[in-house]
């Protein structure tokens, strides 16, 4: 079953956090995938349980990802929403959240389900260690949405 829709593949060129996840769901909401309060809701979890993930354990030269999320009550649909940042943008870590991470991917993970978030994080974990450091670096740099999505239809269960 993929978690990823074509036309919720994300390109941006904001620099920081409140802009980009403001961007983030300004189109979302245009899809119909969230609704309400997400915004608010994603802006306060990022400072009180940030996403941002340091991938250097993966291998060598990968940028830094995010993986934002909220409460299923302001999401319509289960997906999985890859972000290309062409600025790098400050995130804080998720293991130490005193820790500023300068982020270039985003998952966006949107579940209706209490719990949810847990297996498309899950997912999206198995496939940043199972893809191959060379793929996964040349995929973390995608900038195009259409890519992006050839990419992940190629090279994963997304």
């Amino acid at each position: 079953m993929t978690h990823i829709s074509a036309d919720a593949i994300f390109v941006s060129e904001q620099t920081n956090q409140i802009d980009l996840l403001s961007e983030i769901y300004h189109q979302l909401l245009d899809l119909g995938a969230v609704k309400g309060d997400f915004l608010s809701q994603v802006l306060h979890r990022e400072q009180h349980f940030p996403t941002g993930l340091k991938t250097d354990q993966l291998g060598a030269e990968l940028p830094n990802i995010a993986l934002p999320h909220t409460e299923g009550q302001f999401v319509t649909s289960q997906l999985i929403v890859p972000v290309a940042l062409k600025n790098p943008v400050v995130f804080h870590h998720l293991v130490n959240p005193s820790e500023a991470l300068e982020v270039s991917f985003l998952f966006v993970l949107l579940d209706t389900k209490p719990d949810g978030q847990a297996q498309l994080l899950a997912e999206v974990m198995a496939f940043l260690v199972q893809t191959p450091v060379n793929s996964l670096r040349t995929f973390l740099n995608l900038k195009d949405p259409a890519a992006i999505g050839a990419f992940l239809t190629q090279h994963s269960s997304l």
